[in-house]
């Protein structure tokens, strides 16, 4: 599995790189903020949604601390999407929130 840091994140973000962010935390956490561009996909919905998303686009997945996104990463890696985990998940994220 591929580990990014959320700095590295904000950088791929504010220089317009073409990646798409998907956070996997509940809807009670997402409420509390989360990175602008984020889709929202709850990680017990992944596996039934992961429809939704293109294989052929750069994934970036995100929770709370990084251990739910890292399940997430595994379950689109086994599925053939180019997917990374944002270490340290939103705890560790210094950016922007909406």
């Amino acid at each position: 599995m591929i580990q990014v840091s959320p700095e590295s994140v904000k950088d791929l973000l504010q220089n317009n790189y073409d990646v798409s962010i998907v956070d996997v935390r509940e809807v009670e956490e997402v409420e509390q903020g989360k990175i602008l561009s984020a889709i929202h996909i709850p990680l017990r919905l992944l596996e039934f949604r992961m429809h939704e998303l293109d294989k052929s686009k750069d994934y970036i997945m995100v929770c709370r601390s990084g251990a739910r996104s890292g399940q997430a990463t595994a379950l689109l890696e086994q599925h053939g999407y180019r997917v990374k985990n944002m270490s340290g998940g939103m705890l560790a994220w210094d950016g922007k929130v909406g």
